[in-house]
């Protein structure tokens, strides 16, 4: 887990300042203390990382949860009782990861799982920019499209221009620049510029044109366009910020409904975002996702415990991790030690960064999430997966994650059933007299529905071992598949694993794309 410090200590400082200002935002947005989104952090970052099997995920306090927290608090008539939920919630996971009900993950097609990444990446954009011209109105982490006053995301946009902060809008500016430099520039010129992050010296130069302008008519930033961390006069006052949950309510059926709902929801966005990273992961790691629901589990039972909000893996701190370099779980472990040492040593140093530039940050997440280059290449693999792709980004945009997500599911699912054949969908599998040497045969029709029984007999294949993969018959192969076959290819390699691929167009050794297979679906679909 050490061999890769050098990647993991930077991505993890990243991640820390991606993860503060959502921490407090989602526990506004949830209608919780403000400590209890920092706890959620701390508990995501070490506990569910330490149990995690996913090396680049980073869990934390989840803005899909935040409405589902403010209404279950009022239901259940105080914090306290919410936090039983929210343990009970965790058990209930954790029963979930012995059911082995991870593999539901694998179902979801990748046009979908793209689009999510694509709509958050707009969403985050859309809702950074009023933070980097100082109009601060929104909590952090908080992605619905409407908001409690009747605006929207949109209308937001129009109103930032009556409210802007210059010394925000300034800062936030010097701060992109500074991000821009670092990355196209910088970080190519030597060895330190890649151990320094540049959202750490982004972050640093906030701090100083905050104190040196605090007393400046114009470009003074107020304290409502700071970071906002809970600050106690000593060890006994932070203490006293935990909260504990209340266990009479146990026989409370209302409490135990939350409590479902929670492990529901927060399983579905845990599975979703392990698919997202994986896919994300340059070096294509697979989750183990029966363990992921355990870590979870523990997570928010740990977490609820002691008074913080649900946890799951997200995105946003996920991508911000792969961004900046994470090879190991030691990324995320860090930056759960990062959030707990500096709310307990450093709140008031905390306080001064500007908020524009923590919005600075995530625009460029945001983009790297969003690049208008995806939509092309959706838009070139055809109807059936640009469709889904559209609508689920869309959906995400103009509604919430998970209504966003099931538009793109129903959609895709329909597409799949419309291009269906009759003939059986299976993965053949011969061994030959020596272990090491697999022939799998795919069948005359391959959909994203297969995707997990291939996934898990390529990932069970041993290091050195020779696959032979005929596709004789295979006359449609989703993109799905296309895409699990070009990542493997990769793990391959690092594994040593040679692939002999035998296709009507002839055989070929250690092939380093399987888009030709994409084309021959094409012609006859």
């Amino acid at each position: 887990m050490f061999k890769y410090l050098k990647n993991d200590i930077p991505a993890s400082i990243v991640v820390f300042f991606v993860a503060l200002p959502l921490c407090l935002g989602i526990a506004l947005a949830s209608g919780a203390p403000l400590f209890s989104g920092l706890i959620a952090g701390i508990v995501g970052g070490i506990v569910v990382g330490a149990l995690s099997g996913s090396k680049i995920g980073v869990s934390g306090p989840a803005a899909g949860l935040a409405a589902i927290v403010l209404t279950a608090i009022g239901t259940l008539g105080g914090y306290q009782n919410f936090l039983l939920a929210v343990v009970l919630g965790g058990i209930i996971q954790v029963i979930f990861g012995f059911l082995r009900a991870g593999i539901i993950g694998y179902y979801f097609p990748s046009s979908v799982i793209k689009g999510m990444l694509t709509g958050i990446g707009i969403i985050i954009i859309l809702k950074q920019i009023p933070h980097f011209f100082g109009y601060d109105s929104t909590p952090e982490g908080n992605f619905a499209f409407k908001g409690e006053d009747g605006g929207n995301t949109f209308s937001e946009l129009i109103e930032m221009f009556n409210y802007i902060t210059p010394g925000s809008l300034l800062i936030g500016i010097i701060s992109l620049g500074i991000l821009l430099l670092w990355s196209n520039v910088l970080s190519k010129k030597g060895k330190i510029f890649q151990v320094v992050q540049g959202p750490l010296v982004a972050v640093v130069c906030g701090i100083i044109f905050y104190n040196l302008t605090h007393t400046h008519d114009t470009f003074q930033i107020a304290a409502s366009h700071l970071v906002s961390v809970p600050v106690p006069e000593d060890l006994d006052s932070f203490f006293m910020q935990f909260s504990f949950p209340n266990f009479a309510m146990i026989g409370n059926s209302q409490v135990w409904i939350v409590a479902f709902t929670i492990a529901l929801v927060a399983s579905l966005e845990t599975l979703l975002c392990v698919e997202a990273t994986d896919k994300l992961d340059p070096h294509k790691n697979v989750t183990p996702t029966n363990r992921e629901l355990l870590a979870q589990g523990a997570g928010n039972i740990i977490s609820g415990l002691i008074g913080g909000l649900p946890v799951t893996q997200v995105i946003v701190r996920s991508s911000a991790n792969i961004q900046s370099g994470g090879r190991t779980k030691l990324s995320a472990i860090v930056h759960g030690i990062l959030l707990l040492v500096s709310v307990m040593a450093i709140p008031k140093l905390l306080n001064m960064i500007p908020l524009s530039v923590l919005a600075a940050v995530l625009l460029i997440v945001g983009y790297k999430l969003a690049k208008p280059g995806l939509f092309v290449a959706m838009y070139h693999k055809g109807w059936k997966q640009f469709i889904p792709f559209v609508v689920t980004v869309l959906g995400i945009i103009f509604t919430d994650l998970l209504i966003g997500i099931g538009m793109g599911l129903a959609v895709g699912v329909i597409v799949v059933l419309i291009k269906s054949f009759q003939n059986s969908h299976f993965l053949h599998i011969e061994d030959g007299a020596d272990a090491n040497k697999i022939k799998m045969t795919l069948a005359e029709e391959v959909t994203f529905f297969n995707k997990a029984t291939i996934l898990k007999e390529l990932d069970a294949l041993k290091p050195g071992s020779y696959l032979e993969l005929d596709v004789r018959n295979t006359r449609y192969l989703d993109n799905d598949v296309v895409e699990i076959l070009d990542d493997f290819t990769v793990k391959a390699k690092e594994r040593e694993i040679t692939i002999k691929l035998i296709s009507e167009r002839g055989i070929v050794e250690n092939p380093k794309s399987y888009i030709d297979f994409f084309r021959l679906s094409r012609k006859s679909a």
